[in-house]
C-alpha cells in the first residue's frame, strides 16, 4: 500500500512538472545567397536553414512567413484596409481607399518558392496568404536539429508599408521582412499571424548573408560587414571587386537577432563612430540639403546609448545602424529604417530614440509583438520619453507629462480599445496607437507612481537581467515588479491592460478649521489607485501625504518626487476618503492630487484647489 501511494505521488509530481515545463526557445541559423537585379527590382534567393527544436514537442509541420505576399490587390492586408476605411492606418489608405488596391501588376510583392527540402528530401507545402505551411518528411524531435534548403525568387514590391522599392524619399530598395522566415514556436504554439500591417515575431537566429548587387550601390544593414574593403561606402581605401556583370558581393553576418534587414541605394553615404562601452554606430543616408541634421547626430546618439545602457541594461550587439529607408520608422535586428528628412535634430533624435529603444523592447527582450503590442511599443515609448527628457530638457513636471495629457484628451473621443487586443485586430488606427504606444507607456508611468520610481527602475533592470535574449511575457514582467516592490499589482495590470476603465479622483470638499484643514477626496472613476495628496504652504514648502490603496497590501516607501507621510489606506470599495492635515487656511496656498502629474487621471478639473485668503 505504501509503495503504491509513493508511486502515485511520484507520478503526480512528474505530471505537474511536465505541465509547467522549463522555459525553452527555438533557434535557427540562416545562410543565404542573394542575387539582385536592381534594374527590374527582383532577386534570386537560395537558403540553407538549420533549425533547432529546443521544445519538448515533436514537430510534424513548420511554418514560414512570406510577408511580401501582402503587397498586392485583394490581399488580406488590402481587404483589412478597405474594411477599416478612414479609420485605418493613414499610411495604407488615402481618403479611405486602400493604397494596395492600385499597385500595378509588375510592382506587386511576390515570394515564389521553387522548391523546399528537409535533409535533402522534397517537402510539400501550401501557401496561405503570407503564411507557408510545410509538411515535414520526418518529424523534428525534441532537442534535435534539422536542415531546410530552399530556392525562391522575389519581386520587390511598390513601397507601401516598410518594405519596397523607391520610397517617398527616393531610396531605391528597403529590404525588410524580405526572405522566407521561420515562424516562432513556443509554449503557445506556432506564432502564425497573417501580415496585416502591424508587427512581427521570430526565433533568435544567426545569419550569414551574401548579396550580389550592382557595384554602384551602397548597402546599409543590421549586422557586421565582413568585407568592407571590397565594396562601396565603408572603407576609404576600398578596391571594389566587381565581376563581369558589374556586380559586387557583400557579406554580412549577425548572431542571435530576430531578423536580418538591409537597404540599398546608389546615393548612400556611410558615417560611423564608436560609443564608449557601447556599439559601433553607422549612419547610412542620402547626404543632401534635406538630411543636414544627420551631421549633428553623433554626440546625441552617443549619449543616447550611454543612457539606455545605464538605465535599461547593456546593448549586447557589436553594431547598430540608423538607415534612411522605410516609411516612418521600423526596428529590425541591429538596425532601424527611418525617414531621414528631419527638420531639426530633436525631431531626428526622437525617431532614432524610439526605434533604437526597440533593440531593448523587441529585440533583446523579445516579446511577441503581435500578441502584446503594448509591451513592445509601450515600453519602447517609455524608454524614448525617459532618454529624450535627458537629451532635450523641458519645463515639465516629469518626462511623461505630455503623454499623460495626450491620453486624457484621447479618452474624450470615446473610441478607446483595450490594450489586451491583438495588434492587427484593433478596429481603429488611432485606438491601436493609444492602446499600444500610449497605454503601454503609461503602464510603466503608473507603476512608477504606485511603487516609487526607484522600485520601477530596479524592476526594469531585473527584467532585463533575467529575460534579455529570451521571449518574456507580461506575466514575467509583472512577477518581477511584484517581487521588487513587495506589492500585489495584479489588479492594476487587469484594469489597465484588459479594460478601458479610467482613473478619476477629485477633491469633493475642503473645510478650514481653527488648527487644521479637513479634505474629502472622492473616487469618481472605475480604476482604484493610491493617492499622493500634497499641499503647497505659503512659505513655499511642499508637504505630501501618501494614501495607500489596500489592494497593494504593501505601501510605497520612497519616491524621487519628494518625501511623504503615509496615511491609513483607502479601501478600493470606499467612495470617499477624509484627510485632516495640521495646517490652517492662512498657511496654505495650493492643495491637490499628485503634484508630480504622473497619475493618468482623466479629469483634472477637480484635482487642484487654490486657497484664496
Amino acid at each position: 500500500m505504501k509503495k503504491s501511494v509513493a508511486i502515485l505521488f511520484a507520478f503526480i509530481i512528474s505530471q505537474f512538472h511536465a505541465q509547467q515545463g522549463a522555459y525553452y526557445q527555438q533557434s535557427a541559423k540562416y545562410k543565404m545567397d542573394i542575387d539582385v537585379n536592381a534594374e527590374k527590382f527582383t532577386y534570386q534567393g537560395n537558403q540553407t536553414l538549420e533549425y533547432t527544436n529546443n521544445s519538448p514537442d515533436e514537430l510534424n509541420v513548420v511554418y514560414f512567413h512570406l510577408y511580401w505576399n501582402a503587397f498586392k490587390p485583394n490581399s488580406m492586408m488590402d481587404q483589412r484596409v478597405a474594411g477599416q476605411g478612414k479609420n485605418g492606418d493613414s499610411r495604407l489608405q488615402k481618403d479611405g481607399i486602400s493604397r494596395l488596391a492600385s499597385i500595378p501588376k509588375n510592382e506587386e510583392g511576390a515570394q515564389n518558392i521553387h522548391w523546399l527540402k528537409q535533409n535533402g528530401k522534397d517537402l510539400k507545402f501550401e501557401i496561405q496568404e503570407t503564411i507557408m505551411k510545410v509538411y515535414l518528411a520526418e518529424p523534428v524531435q525534441p532537442n534535435s536539429t534539422t536542415t531546410f534548403t530552399m530556392e525562391w525568387d522575389a519581386v520587390i514590391p511598390q513601397q507601401i508599408r516598410r518594405s519596397g522599392r523607391n520610397n517617398r524619399e527616393g531610396v531605391d530598395m528597403t529590404m525588410t521582412q524580405w526572405y522566407p522566415k521561420m515562424a516562432e514556436y513556443d509554449y503557445d504554439g506556432w506564432a502564425t499571424f497573417d501580415y496585416i500591417g502591424r508587427e512581427f515575431h521570430a526565433p533568435f537566429s544567426d545569419f550569414d548573408v551574401t548579396i550580389r548587387i550592382n557595384k554602384d550601390y551602397v548597402i546599409g544593414a543590421g549586422g557586421v560587414l565582413e568585407n568592407p574593403a571590397e565594396v562601396k561606402g565603408y572603407d576609404t581605401n576600398a578596391k571594389i571587386k566587381a565581376e563581369k556583370d558589374k556586380k559586387a558581393t557583400w557579406r554580412w553576418t549577425a548572431k542571435n537577432i530576430l531578423d536580418f534587414a538591409w537597404s540599398a541605394d546608389r546615393n548612400y553615404v556611410v558615417k560611423s563612430f564608436d560609443v564608449p562601452e557601447g556599439p559601433k554606430v553607422f549612419l547610412v543616408y542620402q547626404q543632401n540639403d534635406k538630411t543636414k541634421v544627420w551631421e549633428e547626430a553623433q554626440s546625441y546618439v552617443t549619449r543616447y546609448f550611454q543612457l539606455m545602457n545605464s538605465h535599461f541594461g547593456k546593448y549586447v550587439y557589436p553594431a547598430y545602424a540608423f538607415i534612411q529607408g522605410g516609411d516612418g520608422g521600423m526596428e529590425y535586428g541591429m538596425c532601424t529604417m527611418i525617414l531621414g528628412e528631419a527638420k531639426d535634430i530633436k525631431g531626428l533624435m526622437g525617431l532614432m530614440a524610439h526605434e533604437g529603444a526597440h533593440s531593448w523592447y523587441q529585440q533583446m527582450l523579445a516579446t511577441n509583438e503581435s500578441v502584446r503590442p503594448w509591451m513592445d511599443e509601450g515600453f519602447t515609448s517609455y524608454a524614448e520619453g525617459y532618454v529624450m527628457y535627458q537629451l532635450f530638457p523641458e519645463e515639465l513636471p516629469n518626462p511623461f507629462a505630455n503623454t499623460v495629457n495626450a491620453y486624457r484628451n484621447f479618452i474624450k473621443k470615446g473610441i478607446e480599445e483595450p490594450a489586451v487586443w491583438l495588434g492587427d485586430h484593433h478596429d481603429n488606427g488611432t485606438a491601436y496607437t493609444y492602446a499600444s504606444y500610449v497605454k503601454g507607456e503609461l503602464y510603466l508611468v503608473q507603476l512608477g507612481y504606485i511603487m516609487g520610481e526607484q522600485k520601477l527602475a530596479e524592476t526594469l533592470k531585473q527584467y532585463y537581467d533575467q529575460w534579455h535574449m529570451k521571449h518574456p511575457s507580461d506575466r514575467d514582467c509583472l512577477h518581477i515588479a511584484q517581487k521588487v516592490s513587495g506589492m500585489d499589482l495584479k489588479w492594476f495590470h487587469n484594469y489597465w491592460i484588459n479594460t478601458t476603465k479610467t482613473i478619476d479622483y477629485g477633491i469633493k470638499d475642503v473645510k478650514y478649521e481653527a488648527k487644521s484643514t479637513t479634505i474629502t477626496l472622492v473616487n469618481n472613476g472605475q480604476v482604484p489607485m493610491p493617492v499622493d495628496f500634497s499641499v503647497l504652504t505659503n512659505d513655499k514648502k511642499i508637504v505630501t501625504y501618501q494614501i495607500p490603496l489596500n489592494m497593494t497590501h504593501t505601501w510605497k516607501e520612497k519616491d524621487i518626487y519628494g518625501d511623504f507621510k503615509t496615511m491609513p489606506y483607502w479601501p478600493w470599495t470606499q467612495k470617499e476618503y477624509t484627510l485632516t492635515i495640521p495646517y490652517t487656511k492662512n498657511q496654505l496656498s495650493v492643495l491637490g492630487i499628485d503634484f508630480s502629474q504622473r497619475i493618468a487621471d482623466v479629469n483634472m478639473d477637480d484635482n487642484i484647489v487654490e486657497v484664496k485668503q
